[in-house]
């Protein structure tokens, strides 16, 4: 699993589009050391596994149904993508649980500049509106942010400067798409709520 710590971004170096899929050559001046094949990596909020890697790039391939629920299919040479490896067991957990399975996308709506943070607009798809809560976690492009503001039909972060400059939000603009994923704990709370529910229809 992932935390929503970015610990920076890549850029896309390469796209080979196949009957399968779509595979990305991904470089980047992190140094990731323990860079193996088969390892998990969260690219924009999406879980990839490695398949070759270099010094300073790796490849992932992304099956149809990723290419179809998430942006990547779109991504061309030069885009930029943020990038976290899977949580070490003795590492500190400073986000949320992450999971990098995308529930799916929704559009930045306004960016707006207040003082030396930023508030970053989004729309709220009903299809997982009832998971996005004032206060609560959420996991945008890979990046685990508190909502800051829930209305009925969008919602809002608040971005400190060193998630706005580390991350590909300082790339964005208004109209752009954003992977979203909700917090798993409330999946799991509503299932089984349902549970219960059906228990006592029964």
């Amino acid at each position: 699993m992932f935390t929503g710590i970015v610990e920076g971004t890549g850029e896309i170096a390469d796209v080979t589009d196949t009957d399968g899929g779509r595979r990305l050559r991904i470089r980047t001046d992190l140094e990731f050391d323990d860079l193996h094949h088969g390892q998990s990596i969260s690219v924009s909020g999406v879980c990839l596994t490695v398949e070759e890697f270099g010094d300073d790039w790796f490849d992932v391939f992304l099956a149809a149904e990723t290419v179809e629920k998430t942006y990547l299919g779109g991504v061309e040479a030069g885009d930029i993508v943020n990038l976290e490896r899977a949580l070490a067991a003795s590492a500190r957990f400073d986000g949320h649980i992450v999971q990098g399975h995308v529930d799916g996308t929704t559009t930045i709506t306004n960016i707006e500049r207040v003082g030396d943070d930023w508030f970053f607009e989004f729309d709220l798809p009903e299809s997982f509106a009832t998971y996005v809560v004032q206060k609560g976690s959420v996991c945008l492009d890979g990046i685990s942010l508190t909502v800051a503001d829930r209305r009925d039909e969008d919602f809002a972060v608040a971005i400190i400067p060193t998630t706005y400059d580390l991350t590909t939000l300082s790339e964005k603009s208004v109209g752009d798409p954003i992977h979203v994923e909700v917090d798993v704990v409330a999946k799991y709370v509503e299932s089984m709520l349902e549970g219960y529910a059906d228990a006592l229809r029964d």
